[in-house]
């Protein structure tokens, strides 16, 4: 960089006599905002006076062998310097800044400082310990290398504080980067993992839209059309439409099970009453074969609780009834009926004794 010395010319020799020797304007170069020129008389480095309007006549613009242009205005100057890791393959790079002003430009000019990073290199070259911070970590604790070379380069510039003849200087931070190939590799890592939660992020978005749309749909049909006409994406008069239909179908749907039920009720029913009246004639052939029994009576008992639906089938039991009409006791013992005991002459026991011998 040029700075703080802009440019350097070398001036030719002006002929004539005293009172009538003059540069011409053009052989000394403009001046750009914020520098001054210092001319070289013999062997002095003379600063025109800022701010005086330039004089081609003037001893110092006659008698001068070249010109310098210096920048007098403040400047932040970045000057870099590597530092070691653990990896002989990688290599950390400190930054430190500084603010500089030139102070005498004709000390500067004399120094010919045209880039003043080459004195403030040396000076970051100078500190032998500061690769120490550096040389025990490895390029991914580079956040610890930075805190330990900040504090080093604060008790450094305390210490030996920076120094560039006819300038002030002094030091401001110190910043540390990785190296190119590290730093490429972190900003593809990075990428990659935002590129991840960006699918991550997406995934959960259409969860909890499948989430938000099971939760409608578990509301009903009528909750799903109503949201669907709200969002103007359903239009009301197919909904109506589909809402006739399937009530339509509803109706059809019950009534036909309605009239299952009704004939399935039927058939148990009329399977029920034969299964009964079957199981009175069962019972009542068994009971004709039986002489303690009067028949016509417990015949007449069916009949009222039956309601007379057991009067057919009882014709293959008519002759047992004769068999048992009188219930005509054995000697000595009288018969036993179905209500008790009764005397001798009804043909039935009086004691349940009596029937064993």
């Amino acid at each position: 960089m040029n700075y703080p010395v802009i440019a350097e010319h070398i001036l030719a020799t002006v002929q004539g006599t005293w009172w009538s020797r003059r540069r011409r304007r053009e052989d000394v170069p403009p001046l750009p905002p914020g520098a001054v020129h210092v001319f070289r008389v013999g062997g002095n480095y003379r600063t025109f006076p800022e701010g005086m309007v330039f004089d081609p006549s003037h001893p110092d613009v006659l008698d001068a062998s070249s010109v310098s242009l210096v920048d007098t205005r403040a400047r932040l100057v970045d000057v870099e310097r590597p530092l070691p890791s653990v990896s002989e393959a990688d290599n950390f790079t400190m930054r430190a800044s500084f603010t500089c002003q030139v102070t005498d430009p004709a000390v500067v000019a004399r120094q010919g400082i045209i880039d003043v990073t080459v004195p403030l290199r040396a000076y970051l070259l100078g500190d032998s310990d500061l690769p120490r911070v550096s040389a025990g970590h490895r390029v991914e604790e580079i956040n610890a290398v930075r805190t330990e070379a900040g504090h080093r380069m604060t008790a450094y510039s305390a210490i030996v504080p920076p120094r560039v003849a006819g300038m002030s200087v002094e030091f401001v931070s110190a910043e540390v980067y990785a190296s190119d190939d590290l730093r490429d590799w972190e900003q593809k890592l990075r990428d990659e993992r935002r590129s991840w939660e960006l699918r991550k992020g997406q995934r959960d978005f259409e969860t909890q839209d499948a989430r938000r749309i099971a939760e409608l749909l578990s509301q009903g049909s009528d909750h799903v059309d109503a949201f669907g006409i709200a969002r103007e994406e359903i239009d009301v008069t197919e909904v109506a439409a589909r809402v006739h239909r399937s009530t339509e179908q509803e109706s059809a749907r019950r009534y036909q099970a309605e009239t299952e039920d009704r004939a399935h009720a039927r058939s148990m029913e009329t399977a029920g009453a034969e299964m009964h009246r079957e199981t009175v004639l069962t019972l009542l052939r068994q009971m004709a074969g039986s002489e303690y029994v009067d028949y016509h009576q417990v015949l007449e008992q069916v009949l009222r609780e039956t309601g007379g639906q057991a009067a057919r089938g009882v014709g293959g039991v008519s002759g047992a009834a004769r068999m048992v009409e009188s219930g005509q006791a054995r000697s000595g013992r009288p018969a036993a009926g179905r209500e008790g005991a009764r005397d001798p002459q009804g043909g039935f026991v009086k004691d349940e004794d009596d029937l064993v011998d």
